[in-house]
């Protein structure tokens, strides 16, 4: 419609071109396709192009392109400057789909939803991610897994027809039965058992406790041989295939049990049968509760007898999956002033602002995991607390494997084993 050539010192003479060729759109009248037409049409999105399918608005798309909170939010990325949930976005956006599915960088993601629950675009970046790792996966883009996959394997293992052992713990322990109203789903504790026996830790005796404080309430929990790995971390890692078999195999095993709740000690499993299951499989033919929820609302019903709190003081670990991802903070930290005396100080980080206790899924347990548990450890440490609790299996294991590399003498326990502990 108009050609001028002004240089930038004319000013005068630019601001006089502007309102004219203003003033001449006016006069030519509304544009042929609306605003938002014209959106959808001329501004990226990843609704259109690209392969990765993941549904962005235009609207997201152009919000996440003016912002970096995420970025500024990931504990990943202030450790690695190369990691960015935004740029991630900005790839797809731009159709380099190819070279995204080929990064190394999207196994650097914890899924601790620090990003998502953040995001004023309201974008679901670790879901993004994960589809991304399923697609690298066709392409031989794999993981680095930690513990020389050993996890992995076992996950793996239970997809087949398989005779566990897992039930001989709870023999010793409490009743338990093979039908009823309330399964006890114990997840990887007996595997985690032998597993990390190297770091002087006992992940079976937090269900022992659970076993414990559940016969006191006077249930008697189905606890299965035939239970298999949630698939959380073959879920987390692109897996899909695997964590469908261990999905159907226990959505099975706890039909058959004819249980109405099922009751988790571990927030991996718990955010997994809660999030994700339904997604797959449809609204479960079950209630699913977490563990500290559970034991907080008995508890007002058949009170225990406890003994008071002789720590110092102590603090708490939120996991991620219990908190972001399901929305549960107050629970365990209801459940832990059930404790006469004790005295529960915040770190600087707790609850929708929780620092990850530092990797995910049994993979890249690298540097930057290490520095992530080490913040952590000293925050917990600058509350004066001499212990730290943790409601997640996982956390006690990393954060305990970062202590025994510093120069810090912290208690880490888990939080059932030290209610049971308390018990006169």
């Amino acid at each position: 419609m108009r050609l001028t050539w002004i240089s930038a010192s004319e000013g005068a003479l630019f601001a006089d071109a502007i309102t004219s060729f203003v003033d001449l759109l006016k006069e030519s009248g509304e544009p042929p396709l609306k605003e938002s037409d014209a959106i959808q049409q001329d501004r990226p999105s990843l609704e259109n192009g690209s392969e990765i399918a993941f549904p962005l608005t235009a609207n997201q798309t152009d919000y996440c392109m003016e912002c970096s909170i995420c970025t500024g939010t990931c504990p990943v990325s202030r450790e690695l400057p190369e990691f960015a949930p935004k740029q991630f976005i900005k790839r797809a956006v731009m159709k380099l789909d190819e070279d995204l599915i080929r990064s190394k960088e999207i196994w650097s993601c914890l899924s601790c939803a620090h990003c998502s629950v953040r995001c004023p675009a309201m974008i679901d970046f670790p879901e993004f991610n994960r589809i991304l790792r399923k697609k690298a996966r066709k392409v031989d883009n794999l993981p680095v897994e930690s513990h020389h996959g050993i996890q992995q394997h076992i996950a793996r293992l239970q997809t087949r027809c398989v005779k566990q052992n897992r039930t001989a713990w709870a023999e010793q322990v409490g009743e338990f039965q093979a039908t009823g109203d309330y399964f006890y789903f114990v997840g990887c504790l007996p595997y985690f058992e032998i597993t990390f026996r190297y770091l002087d830790l006992a992940p079976l005796n937090s269900a022992k406790s659970v076993l414990r404080l559940l016969n006191r309430m006077g249930i008697a929990p189905v606890i299965s041989n035939d239970e298999r790995c949630c698939g959380h971390d073959a879920f987390w890692s692109g897996d899909e295939a695997t964590f469908l078999t261990l999905a159907r195999q226990n959505l099975e095993v706890i039909k058959a049990s004819g249980a109405k709740y099922v009751l988790f000690s571990c927030p991996e499993g718990y955010a997994t049968f809660k999030n994700h299951y339904p997604k797959f499989f449809g609204k479960l033919p079950f209630t699913v509760l977490y563990m500290t929820v559970f034991l907080e609302q008995r508890l007002r019903d058949h009170p225990l007898s406890l003994r008071p709190s002789v720590d110092n003081i102590v603090t708490f670990q939120d996991p991620c999956r219990l908190g972001r991802w399901s929305g549960d903070y107050e629970s365990p930290r209801d459940l832990l002033k059930q404790v006469p005396a004790i005295n529960l100080i915040e770190m600087e980080r707790s609850r929708e602002n929780a620092l990850c206790c530092g990797t995910s899924a049994w993979m890249a347990c690298t540097g930057c995991s290490k520095a992530i548990q080490t913040q952590r450890l000293h925050e917990a440490a600058e509350t004066g607390a001499n212990t730290l609790i943790t409601a997640c299996p996982k956390c006690q294991i990393h954060l305990s494997c970062a202590q025994s590399g510093a120069n810090m003498d912290l208690e880490i326990n888990d939080i059932y084993t030290y209610i049971d502990s308390h018990i006169r």
